[in-house]
């Protein structure tokens, strides 16, 4: 009966599941107030870098964000793959992907919770194979639900673990790309503590030792919401624009570069993420 409901979601127009989402976000942080909470703290620990009015601004703006991402997220996992492609409006850095692909060392994608994260892996994948990183949930109904809407073609499921790190390994070895969300935190023992909006926050240490055994190239990239229910663009640009980044990349020059990303769209970062928790 839930996939049947989330068929008929997925067929709705992007427009009203957004419109719907607007109102979906501010009744799941009513209910969730732990995720208000959280949000605001995340806030206020990167106030410094804000002004007021931008604060108020970004802290509206994410709760309605959030819940644009909850529906679109369900809908996209169902609908036909051709459909879904028609969302994308359009690309900026796509230059850097055909760069990175004549060099034949593969790709890392670094995609962080911003924007519709779940669209840069399909929009890809519809030009080249992409194996894509994900953490399975708790929930065995969850996780097969999870995986069934991300499977796609020409797209890879890799867990987190050390089958999903050599599926990624391979991928790479063999020229393609990966994706990666570089803000989740990792288990304690993989990874380091670097700043992130002036905040210490724990990272993944994996995307270094990727890049270090396989030369890949690291890009960032993300799927700009657009107002209005009009679509999504894609993002791209090197995690590394001028040139003078260690190689490999350290988990601070990672955030840095998640950062910049964020900066362009705050109010669409997931700010209710615990992003500055302990392993």
């Amino acid at each position: 009966m839930f996939k049947v409901l989330l068929r008929l979601l997925s067929a709705l127009p992007l427009p009203l599941i957004h419109a719907a989402g607007i109102l979906v976000g501010y009744l799941y942080f009513l209910f969730f107030r732990r995720r208000l909470r959280r949000t605001r703290r995340n806030l206020r620990w990167v106030r410094n870098s804000l002004s007021k009015k931008d604060y108020r601004h970004i802290m509206h703006g994410s709760i309605r964000e959030t819940g644009k991402g909850l529906l679109e997220t369900l809908a996209i996992w169902f609908r036909p793959e051709k459909s879904v492609l028609k969302l994308v409006r359009g690309s900026t850095g796509w230059e850097h992907v055909e760069t990175a692909l004549a060099k034949g060392k593969g790709i890392i994608f670094l995609t962080p919770h911003l924007g519709c994260y779940e669209i840069t892996a399909i929009y890809y994948a519809s030009h080249h194979p992409i194996s894509v990183l994900f953490k399975p949930p708790r929930n065995a109904k969850l996780g097969a639900l999870v995986e069934e809407g991300r499977q796609r073609t020409q797209v890879t499921l890799a867990p987190t673990n050390m089958r999903g790190i050599r599926t990624l390994l391979k991928a790479l070895k063999q020229g393609e790309a990966v994706g990666i969300l570089p803000d989740q935190v990792p288990e304690q023992d993989e990874g380091e503590w670097a700043n992130f909006f002036g905040r210490p926050a724990y990272t993944m240490t994996l995307v270094g030792k990727l890049a270090q055994s396989t030369d890949a190239t690291i890009l960032l990239a993300f799927g700009e919401r657009l107002p209005w229910g009009r679509g999504y663009v894609i993002h791209v640009e090197p995690l590394d624009p001028n040139g003078n980044m260690s190689s490999p990349p350290t988990t601070q020059d990672i955030n840095d570069g998640i950062e910049r990303m964020v900066r362009k769209c705050p109010e669409q970062y997931l700010w209710s993420y615990g992003r500055f928790k302990r392993p």
